[in-house]
């Protein structure tokens, strides 16, 4: 009874074809070999053929260490006597085990039906564990949103909503894989149930589990949005600040400019060309009115 759930890690194609119970369509074979990559294909989803469901499970996995989410691909096929998972190593990263889940579907004698919702239900944690990664990263970011370069706050934030998005792009399929089990549209022809009532209950809480996980998603997205807004905000204000100061030293040297000009004037009658300390008066002129503008802008704390 341990043969109801056999779980391979990048199988060759004997090993493969020793442990699948039925003849199955030749794509579904190659999808079930197929090197795993890191874009949007393939997107999850539950299929019946006939008398076996095909499916493909895309786990995300935080990797705090490398600063991205890894992409973790399960390939499926279940009979009424067999579930065989093609586990797919990503590329440089560590497998996703599911072992845990595997050991209880042994242990407890389940049948294949409810050894899916094992499996999902291990996906649906792993997904609520990587919201709760997504919100402990965002909460880093703004406590240090103020210390950290401008630079690196972008790249993070460009990060962690690039990863966000891609999630959600995992996320709705995987759900709705499991809406298609509850709903009851999804069995395998002739008799006998994969999924009888018991067992969509089961997938009911695994959905459950998904809803809480798209929620948690956007719950995040808006924390990130906020964190982006006030960064921005900074940014400007900082400019602001820079601006201020430049109009600042601008004024000062506006008077000064104005007193050079009028004395640099070739014209007569200007009384304090004939004095004999005009060239100091012209200076003290400058240096009062530039002081009385720098006593000026300190009390509005401009500078």
């Amino acid at each position: 009874m341990n043969d109801v759930w056999i779980d391979l890690l990048d199988p060759d194609e004997s090993a493969l074809a020793a442990a699948i119970p039925v003849e199955v369509h030749r794509t579904a074979f190659e999808r079930l070999l197929a090197v795993p990559r890191h874009d949007d294909d393939p997107r999850p989803r539950l299929e019946a053929h006939g008398d076996y469901l095909f499916g493909v499970l895309v786990v995300p996995l935080f990797r705090p260490e490398e600063g991205h989410v890894a992409y973790q691909e399960i390939d499926l096929l279940v009979t009424r006597e067999r579930m065989v998972t093609v586990c797919k190593t990503p590329p440089g990263a560590t497998a996703y085990s599911v072992a845990a889940a595997r050991a209880a579907a042994c242990d407890h004698r389940v049948s294949p039906g409810k050894a899916l919702y094992l499996l999902y239900d291990d996906v649906a944690e792993a997904f609520l564990s990587l919201v709760d990664a997504f919100d402990d990263d965002i909460d880093d970011l703004e406590d240090h949103v103020e210390e950290w370069p401008a630079a690196r706050v972008r790249e993070r934030i460009s990060r962690l909503r690039h990863d966000l998005l891609h999630v959600r792009r995992v996320l709705t399929p995987t759900r709705d894989a499991a809406r298609q089990v509850v709903d009851d549209r999804l069995e395998l022809d002739g008799g006998g149930e994969l999924f009888p009532h018991d067992v969509e209950l089961h997938f009911a809480d695994a959905y459950d589990k998904l809803l809480r996980a798209t929620d948690g998603l956007d719950l995040s997205r808006d924390l990130l949005a906020g964190v982006r807004d006030y960064h921005q905000a900074q940014v400007a204000n900082d400019q602001n600040e820079v601006m201020k100061r430049l109009t600042v030293v601008a004024s000062v040297l506006l008077l000064p400019t104005f007193i050079v000009g009028l004395y640099g004037m070739n014209v007569k009658g200007v009384p304090e060309y004939r004095w004999a300390d005009g060239y100091e008066w012209a200076w003290a002129l400058i240096v009062v009115t530039t002081l009385l503008q720098v006593i000026y802008f300190r009390r509005k704390r401009w500078i």
